[in-house]
């Protein structure tokens, strides 16, 4: 039997993530499988405002913009399969476990990140989930990560 993946757009995304640019750090993330898994997809620009700084010249992914990353596609993931859309959902890291970098991110890269979920479910606040993100096929960086997903009173 084939599962009916999901799919969140970027205006689907912004209705679940309270994140902005210059912090939105996910376009679209895809092969929504419930809260188990999803792939997230980040299209790499020149114009992000970090490459500015990070460095000059060579313009590098900061690493921890990677992992969040994985973190907003998690987020997402969970948010679309519990239908959190709309809700002010507010997300906080609470640990970053076993986090390794293996390649540069630059402009130009489509970083592809795959998440799968360790430890939560739903109408429980933590959540912990496990990340690679890739490039072309090759390991950028990986990641376990803990985070608590909060919504409003009454949501």
């Amino acid at each position: 039997m084939t599962e009916d993946l999901k799919t969140a757009d970027i205006q689907l995304i912004q209705r679940i993530l309270p994140h902005r640019y210059p912090f939105l750090l996910v376009d679209r993330v895809v092969d929504i499988n419930g809260t188990a898994s999803a792939t997230g997809i980040k299209n790499v620009t020149m114009n992000e405002p970090h490459f500015q700084g990070h460095f000059p010249g060579t313009p590098i992914m900061p690493g921890v913009t990677i992992v969040e990353a994985m973190a907003q596609t998690a987020a997402v993931m969970v948010g679309t399969s519990l239908g959190l859309a709309d809700k002010e959902m507010l997300i906080y890291f609470m640990g970053i476990d076993k986090c390794k970098f293996r390649r540069k991110v630059i402009p130009g890269d489509v970083l592809e990140m795959k998440l799968e979920t360790l430890r939560g479910k739903p109408g429980g606040k933590v959540w912990k989930f496990q990340g690679v993100a890739t490039v072309d096929g090759e390991m950028a960086a990986e990641a376990e990560f803990t985070a608590m997903m909060d919504l409003p009173q009454g949501a």
